[in-house]
């Protein structure tokens, strides 16, 4: 007879889905700091559509996006997934996972119950008539992120997923190392590889923001692998080493500089002469690494309102600015002088389509891109996870949770 609902740590038999599920929750009430606004609840293990999958989760990464859903801002997502009839008063989130698919939709042709899984965050509708039209699913008005715009996200015992967002697990990883890169590493990958004309090519500079961060870490080794020359920026030269393990030529310690901020107003004479002399010196460091004055063709970026002037000034002529974040503020400034005569591109980029997904799990399959996971967190700590990332006390790198695997190290339920 089958259990009502199995402990964190026990696994079902293969193919038996219980009706109840352990997750952690956040409700309106509790919105606030993330150590208060989880909680484990028992949960109904959601039904799935025919073109839909239910994952056994056995482990979980930790992304910003469930800081920003404890907190109840920049978006209400309790009130969000009661708007689109997703859960009335609560949110499930996580938007990375590894697991075992238990459950298929009658639609569904590319996975089967038992396969071994990672899960991309990208969601759409397939009836869009923007992608039945051709338009990139990532860009698609139907485009959300599971996990965190769309409930049942990786936090349970059970996640709902499309079909198409599962891709193999690598084999040669342990559960929480398959869940930790994928949100982070296939945004990067769309970055540098998805915008035709400037896809990272051999020998190119590319200046990475946060080298150190998960999407840095991620980008410095997606640049290796194409024959590129990643060099990281990050805040503390005590991560000199990692970022150059990784596979940085060279790295820049933006608190050796003080010209951060929105630009200065151009008839501001003075205080714009005090910020061009500030970035032609940050400029001058790139050249010092590279042993020669030559600018990066592709800046890296997500800090944005502090860091996008500087960007858009170093970026070489004919080069690209490509942002998927804004870290330290939403309102960037450029100094369009050099943006048109310079015919710079400043592009935005959100999550990654399934082949960029794809590609992204094919570099980490060949073992040229490394998870860089760097913690482990036991799945009651998935609270302490995000404080840590909302005090910006987390360590470098991804992290993840472990929810059915037993413990860490476990590469499959074998």
């Amino acid at each position: 007879m089958a259990k009502e609902i199995y402990e964190i740590g026990e696994i079902p038999p293969l193919g038996e889905v219980p009706p109840k599920m352990y997750a952690q929750v956040i409700r309106q009430d509790r919105y606030g700091e993330p150590k208060n606004a989880f909680q484990i609840e028992q949960m109904d293990v959601p039904e799935i559509k025919d073109n839909e999958c239910l994952v056994l989760v056995m482990a979980a990464g930790i992304n910003y996006n469930n800081v920003w859903a404890a907190l109840g801002i920049p978006v209400d997502m309790v009130k969000y997934h009661e708007k689109n009839k997703d859960g009335i008063g609560f949110h499930i989130g996580g938007s990375d996972a590894s697991g075992i698919v238990y459950k298929v939709g009658k639609n569904v042709k590319n996975v089967k119950v038992g396969d071994e899984v990672v899960v991309h965050c990208g969601w759409w509708d397939e009836d869009d008539p923007a992608i039945k039209a051709g338009v990139d699913p990532i860009v698609a008005p139907s485009n959300r992120i599971w996990g965190y715009e769309i409930n049942y996200g990786s936090f349970a015992q059970f996640t709902r997923v499309q079909a198409h967002q599962l891709l193999p697990k690598p084999k040669d990883l342990t559960w929480e190392e398959a869940a930790s890169y994928m949100l982070v590493g296939a945004t990067a990958y769309r970055m540098l590889h998805g915008f035709p004309e400037h896809t990272v090519r051999e020998g190119d500079v590319v200046l990475i923001w946060g080298g150190a961060g998960g999407l840095g870490s991620m980008a410095i080794q997606i640049v290796k692998a194409a024959g590129g020359i990643p060099i990281a920026v990050v805040g503390d030269m005590s991560k000199e080493e990692y970022c150059k393990k990784l596979g940085a030529v060279g790295v820049i310690n933006r608190k050796e500089f003080d010209h951060w901020g929105m630009l200065p107003h151009w008839k501001d004479k003075e205080n714009y002469a005090k910020w061009l002399e500030g970035v032609r010196k940050f400029g001058k460091a790139i050249w010092d690494i590279l042993g020669e004055r030559k600018n990066p063709r592709i800046v890296f970026e997500h800090p944005g309102e502090a860091t996008i002037p500087t960007s858009c000034y170093v970026v070489d002529r004919g080069g690209m600015v490509v942002i998927c974040a804004g870290t330290t503020g939403y309102n960037a400034t450029v100094d369009l002088r050099y943006h048109w005569m310079h015919q710079k591109r400043l592009q935005g980029s959100h999550f990654a389509n399934d082949d960029q997904a794809k590609g992204l799990n094919d570099l980490v399959i060949e073992g040229k891109v490394d998870p860089c996971l760097s913690k482990t967190f036991k799945f009651d700590e998935i609270p302490l996870a995000h404080q840590l990332m909302y005090e910006n006390k987390h360590p470098h790198g991804n992290m993840a949770a472990l929810v059915s695997a037993k413990q860490p190290g476990m590469k499959t339920i074998e």
